[in-house]
């Protein structure tokens, strides 16, 4: 599926937060193919979807993990709870003898929660709250229980997944506050960790077709260049497996403290790494947000 060298993170061990489906089932999987062991973690198991009501499971992803080489290991858990976090990191602690190498933070749950063109003070304070509550307090929480095995074996990379690569509005105050966050998680965590060896950094993509963004323009996979007369932007649209597959390059890269403390985009990393999304195609968003006078966030 992927073009990751399918050796390069054998022995590794992953966790990654937010693995139901999007970029967080891609990276899973992605790192899966490169041969790690991923625990595979969210709220929608199968028979008790999240509050999202969407049929993705983190036993879907688990299994895709395995069947691409990996081990998966699905653990459902609701990031906001710090109870089930601390008996995630517990678990993995008991079942890899403490080793943790890659700990990737893609929670959101945001989706519908976002009020478009609707100024803060006019929105739902409750529904902007609660987004912090997913995407900044959840991504708080589990570095602070993932962080530790880390810091024990002086080893490891803490990856915060963002949208956007910049500090700029991004059309809502609470889902700035949302995305800009990790950014700065990302470089204030790297600060505390550099002394022990861990590195963390963040990432974004561009124009993601995640599963519900296709169904959002009422497109699959296969016809999603239909959806562009709804959108011409969505011309330039990658896969999550685009950004996955840099995520995958950065865990097996030596040199990738030298990365620490910023934000990486799908783009710059497939500049770097030299891949393609997983449709041969090879997507920039950055360079055609420039040529469109679109700002890259």
């Amino acid at each position: 599926m992927t073009s990751v060298n399918r050796n390069s993170l054998q022995g590794k061990v992953a966790v990654v937060a937010g693995a139901t489906r999007g970029a967080g089932r891609a990276i899973a999987v992605t790192l899966g193919t490169a041969g790690a062991t991923v625990y595979c973690t969210g709220r929608s198991v199968r028979g008790n979807p999240s509050d999202l009501q969407r049929s993705e499971t983190i036993e879907d992803t688990a299994e895709l993990v395995t069947a691409c080489g990996g081990k998966g290991i699905p653990v459902r858990t609701d990031h906001t709870v710090e109870e089930e976090v601390k008996a995630l990191f517990e678990q993995v602690r008991t079942e890899q003898e403490g080793q943790l190498d890659i700990l990737v933070n893609d929670l959101w749950g945001g989706e519908h929660l976002t009020e478009w063109g609707v100024p803060f003070w006019e929105s739902s304070l409750a529904k902007g709250l609660l987004m912090q509550e997913r995407a900044v307090r959840g991504h708080m929480i589990t570095s602070y229980y993932g962080a530790p095995l880390m810091v024990a074996r002086q080893s490891g990379l803490i990856i915060e997944v963002t949208d956007g690569i910049s500090y700029n509005y991004r059309g809502n105050l609470y889902y700035s506050l949302a995305k800009i966050s990790p950014i700065h998680l990302a470089a204030a965590m790297n600060e505390e960790l550099r002394p022990y060896h861990v590195t963390a950094l963040a990432v974004t993509p561009g124009f993601l077709r995640s599963e519900q963004m296709l169904e959002h323009f009422g497109v699959e996979e296969e016809n999603w260049q239909d959806a562009i007369a709804q959108e011409p932007h969505y011309a330039e649209s990658e896969t999550p497996y685009f950004l996955a597959q840099g995520i995958a390059a950065l865990a097996a890269d030596p040199q990738v403290a030298a990365k620490a403390g910023r934000v990486w985009s799908s783009w710059s990393l497939s500049d770097e790494y030299g891949y393609r999304d997983i449709d041969g195609r090879k997507p920039h968003w950055g360079n055609y947000a420039q040529a469109q006078g679109l700002p890259v966030n």
